[in-house]
């Protein structure tokens, strides 16, 4: 039995909050710059890990993360457990969120244009990115017998745009409620729905022939499961809050009732073979669309999340990746090529067949072309599961940086020439 002895304990804990607190500095420093807190996190963890820290001062490294400088050693094996565990909670505390931002009326009302502009943002960068890999295998450092496999994924992770970093430069630029911008957050959020259902499947694929679970069971479960909580579920959490916020002390009730059944849905999805987080993404679409759901509420679920868990999460990744040693800047350059040119032409031309004028079916391609947290999530369970290895990873988070940097001078030049 794996168990944390006191000197474990110690080391876990010392971790713990100097990740906290280094990550806080870091997000309030870009927040500064009007930059997302998220990238000052990452920038926490690249210092923190083997890419600075490691490098320069390797002593402070091993000390304050010995289980990420000595893997192999079986005295960290303990603390690498329980940290991995704090890991998979932020993971799916995060998808969570994730799915509270989504309101499917929204995506319902904005109908054709919405659900065009959706199709053609998914098709093209996932033909895109599945044929960049199928011409430039060795580029991406993949086999041939997995090479169908990255390919679809890599157009998975060009295909989402960043429902939050988007939704902020919308209302900052005062577009937030208007056509265009309700057809930018509808399909947004239509995409993230669809992308983590595929991901989810693929990853299903995936591990099939060792989990032994079989895929059609897999997927009529996850249909039944999503159909039961997006339609039943969603009205039952909707009658029982307005109990539960009165009864109840406020806001522990809501919060146990909110992270219980996150939980329990990732728990679900988990044990029929498909990741836990798309669990926990669909409960969260199902709590959030209740109209009971006070705001001040959710703002303390976001908060919670955000500014507890996400940092754990997102500067694991500068720790665990060596971001200098696997820093590959052909594939980088390729991989940003992909993502903008694949993903402004597609949700051009979908907005475009949906009825837009030319002008803002740009409007509305370059807005989608914004890439961020899920992206990196996507890309650190895929790495887990030896789909991608850390050069594609570190692609891949170098992608959401710089579209994230770009996204509001580009949005801005094509508003104001509109």
């Amino acid at each position: 039995m794996v168990k944390l002895q006191h000197h474990d304990m110690i080391v876990f804990l010392i971790a713990l909050g100097t990740i906290l607190i280094i990550a806080r500095l870091f997000a309030e420093l870009f927040k500064q710059f009007k930059l997302p807190s998220v990238l000052g996190e990452i920038i926490a963890g690249v210092i923190l890990g083997p890419s600075v820290l490691g490098f320069l001062w390797p002593e402070s490294f091993e000390y304050l993360f010995p289980f990420i400088a000595h893997p192999e050693h079986t005295s960290t094996i303990p603390v690498q457990y329980a940290m991995d565990s704090m890991i998979n909670i932020s993971v799916i505390m995060l998808l969570f969120i994730a799915g509270l931002e989504v309101q499917l009326p929204l995506v319902i009302e904005q109908g054709k244009v919405a659900l065009s502009t959706t199709f053609f943002s998914m098709l093209i960068p996932i033909g895109v990115g599945y044929l960049g890999v199928q011409f430039l295998p060795d580029l991406f450092m993949v086999s041939t017998a997995d090479v169908g496999f990255v390919g679809f994924f890599i157009g998975v992770v060009l295909s989402i745009t960043a429902l939050p970093v988007i939704a902020r430069i919308l209302i900052d630029m005062k577009l937030f409620k208007t056509r265009i911008g309700m057809t930018i957050i509808a399909s947004a959020m239509l995409i993230d729905l669809l992308g983590w259902l595929i991901f989810s499947v693929l990853l299903s694929v995936i591990e099939d022939a060792d989990s032994g679970v079989n895929l059609t069971y897999t997927l009529v479960s996850i249909v039944l499961f999503g159909g039961f909580m997006l339609t039943i579920g969603s009205r039952l959490i909707d009658k029982s809050l307005p109990w539960v916020q009165t009864k109840f002390s406020w806001p522990g009730g809501v919060l146990a009732l909110a992270f219980g059944l996150c939980f329990l849905g990732a728990a679900f999805t988990e044990s029929i073979g498909i990741h836990s987080i798309l669990g926990a993404f669909i409960v969260g679409i199902a709590f959030g669309d209740s109209a009971n759901l006070r705001e001040r509420t959710r703002e303390i679920i976001h908060q919670f999340i955000t500014n507890v868990f996400a940092p754990i999460f997102f500067v694991s990744i500068g720790l665990y990746v060596d971001f200098v040693e696997n820093f590959n800047l052909p594939l980088i350059l390729v991989l940003l090529i992909l993502a903008y040119s694949s993903k402004i032409l597609g949700a051009h031309i979908g907005a475009r067949l949906g009825g837009l004028k030319k002008n803002d079916a740009l409007a509305v391609g370059v807005s989608m072309n914004t890439h961020g947290v899920l992206e990196i999530i996507l890309g650190s369970l895929a790495m887990a599961v030896g789909l991608i290895n850390e050069e594609v990873f570190v692609a891949i988070v170098v992608l959401v940086v710089v579209s994230i940097i770009t996204s509001a001078p580009m949005i801005k030049k094509v508003i104001n020439r509109k």
